[in-house]
């Protein structure tokens, strides 16, 4: 009988525990894994250390999955799982799956009959809504901006007819060292009457979540949003 893979939510912000962020039962399930497929290896091994994992983490067995991953190799990472074991699967932040390699992982893992099992944690984008003030009974996440700046522009134009269509926010992220172009291109070019929130460091000591109006943006000071993980929502 196939095991389970466990999506396992980690800290959004450095610094926070996973006892600080993730509930007890979270936290025993994650002891209970001798498998795990994680983005990064150093920072996984931190974080299962940190959480106090009953094993030592030299005898854990972790296989890494990145966006690189081809997707022909997916299925090998499934191979323990079909062998019987449960495995955990853990992302650089927040929750796998989720603006994440992880959702291919999962696609194939359906395919081929694997129970996929959603562990509770942060997720950056959920939070953000939660305390933007916006529509959250009608949101769209849109992923990654475009990288170039007349493309960008354009699509942020595009984002608000939507909102305004439908009437639904619209959340979006950025490589964080793009972030305050990111900032002042929205402030630019957005109408004046378009509500933005910036969503900072959801999490940490320094967290900013502030919703404005485009015209109360411009008549204030922006936040350096520079090389900090923010999610940008807005609503026409």
């Amino acid at each position: 009988m196939a095991g389970t893979l466990y999506f396992i939510p980690v800290p959004l912000a450095e610094g926070t525990t996973p006892q600080q962020v993730l509930p007890a039962d979270v936290v025993q399930r994650m002891h209970s894994l001798r498998h795990f497929i994680v983005e990064n290896e150093k920072t996984a091994r931190q974080f299962l250390s940190a959480s106090g994992h009953p094993v030592p983490i030299r005898e854990l067995t972790l296989a890494v999955l990145t966006k690189d991953t081809p997707s022909k190799d997916l299925p090998k990472l499934l191979q323990v799982v079909h062998q019987g074991a449960d495995v955990g699967v853990m992302s650089e932040a927040g929750c796998p799956g989720i603006a994440d390699p992880g959702a291919a992982l999962a696609a194939v893992a359906h395919q081929k009959g694997i129970r996929v099992a959603p562990l509770i944690g942060p997720s950056s984008l959920l939070l953000a809504l939660m305390a933007s003030g916006l529509n959250g009974q009608r949101f769209t996440f849109l992923g990654y901006l475009p990288s170039e700046k007349a493309e960008r522009i354009k699509t942020i134009k595009g984002i608000e007819f939507d909102s305004r269509k439908q009437q639904a926010t619209q959340l979006f992220i950025e490589t964080p060292y793009r972030n305050q172009h990111v900032l002042e291109d929205l402030v630019a070019n957005l109408q004046a009457t378009t509500c933005l929130c910036v969503a900072c460091n959801i999490t940490a000591q320094d967290e900013l979540i502030v919703t404005k109006t485009v015209a109360e943006w411009k008549k204030s000071t922006l936040p350096d949003v520079h090389k900090k993980p923010t999610v940008f929502l807005l609503l026409a």
